[in-house]
């Protein structure tokens, strides 16, 4: 395995990998993510990702072998200062990496799918990633202005949901449309109850901006609106919640 050591701040490497680390916008620009920490790490090689490059602290040497990884993946070594000016979680493992950012698959008609209309917070947008993989809803099509799906802090919350689900940034209204299976709307104060329907399988649930919801112009085309009954009394539930809520009533059965 080659190893290159970065001892300075002001190193051009570190500086782009820095940025990937935490700008939500790096990895467009650098067509590569960065997933830190064991779990995340695990979750990509699981899923037989390869990764472009091994990044750790000098005092996490023994990463490789800890991840098994194969002996020809280059490996980027910082100094321990370095890495603490890299990492953002507050218990660093000390060791991550940098995986290629995949190209947006073609859109696959007929599948059970969640799209995303314009959801502006990364951790709501990483819970519903992983509501998704869980519930069996293995396409994502997130509409322009939504978060980011490859930016760090959703891939944080994601905890490891993006390396099994198709996700397809930057789409339109139009491409709703291209899914032919019947769209769900949410909604907080209108539409039928979700205890007392029965959504399709396969559907696309359709998940609105947190203040605004969904468009008027989804909400036109969609089969049906659908609510949760909050006896509690609370106006609204947050997004990432009705969406777990609404992708485990309709998952497809055993």
């Amino acid at each position: 395995m080659s190893v290159l050591d970065i001892r300075s701040r002001d190193n051009a490497q570190f500086k782009d990998l820095r940025r990937l680390a935490q700008d939500n916008g790096a990895y467009r620009r650098q067509g590569r993510v960065f997933v830190e920490g064991d779990h995340l790490c695990r979750a990509a090689l699981a899923r037989g990702w390869r990764p472009a490059q091994l990044v750790c602290a000098e005092r996490a040497v023994d990463a490789a072998s800890v991840l098994a990884l194969d002996p020809a993946v280059p490996q980027l070594r910082l100094a321990d200062a370095l890495w603490a000016q890299l990492s953002v979680l507050e218990s660093p493992a000390g060791f991550g990496l940098v995986l290629a950012l995949p190209q947006d698959p073609p859109l696959q008609p007929g599948a059970a799918t969640v799209v995303l209309d314009r959801l502006q917070d990364a951790g709501n947008v990483g819970s519903i990633l992983r509501s998704a993989a869980a519930f069996g809803f293995r396409q994502v099509l997130a509409l322009r202005g939504t978060a980011g799906l490859w930016s760090p802090k959703v891939l944080r919350a994601g905890m490891g949901a993006h390396f099994g689900l198709r996700l397809i940034e930057g789409a339109a209204e139009d491409d709703v449309v291209a899914l032919q299976v019947p769209l769900v709307a949410t909604s907080s104060h209108h539409g039928g109850w979700l205890h007392e329907a029965a959504p399709p399988h396969p559907c696309a649930w359709l998940l609105g901006h947190e203040g605004q919801g969904v468009s008027p112009g989804l909400l036109a085309r969609a089969a049906s609106t659908i609510r949760i009954r909050q006896p509690g009394g609370e106006e609204s539930l947050n997004v990432a919640a009705a969406a777990a809520i609404c992708l485990h009533a309709s998952a497809a059965p055993d």
